[in-house]
């Protein structure tokens, strides 16, 4: 999004917000959950998170920081070690953004995510330290 709403501005900050506890955590959390601790108003809330979830990506990608979206996973897909991985989506985004080289699903996927959720986890679970 390059102009959002107010209202999708301050979903980007409750986002944040509750990843950052994720990461304090030392967890992920399915689109499902997020959406429902949001909460995300209106019809078709995954999709719409989704897009928000891009925009953090976008803003942490041109920050220089860890991904703070690698937190937010997907139920239906799942790593080889059984984790929840994000949707295609998120690999597409990321092959858009030169930061990734691969197959948007699968064993390949599984593996840069793991690395990105290593660095946000680190990063960010840290910053929310006291």
């Amino acid at each position: 999004m390059t102009d959002p709403t107010a209202e999708d501005s301050r979903l980007i900050e409750a986002l944040r917000r509750e990843l950052i506890a994720c990461a304090a955590a030392g967890e992920t959390v399915t689109y499902q959950d997020l959406a429902r601790r949001l909460p995300m108003p209106g019809p078709h809330a995954i999709h719409r998170l989704t897009i928000l979830l891009e925009d953090v990506v976008r803003e942490d990608h041109a920050a220089g920081r860890p991904l703070l979206a690698a937190l937010a996973v997907s139920r239906a897909q799942r790593g080889a070690d059984g984790r929840g991985v994000p949707g295609r989506g998120f690999f597409q985004l990321l092959s858009e953004l030169g930061r990734y080289h691969g197959p948007d699903r699968g064993p390949e996927a599984a593996a840069h995510h793991a690395e990105e959720l290593r660095a946000a986890l680190d990063h960010w679970g840290r910053a929310a330290s006291p």
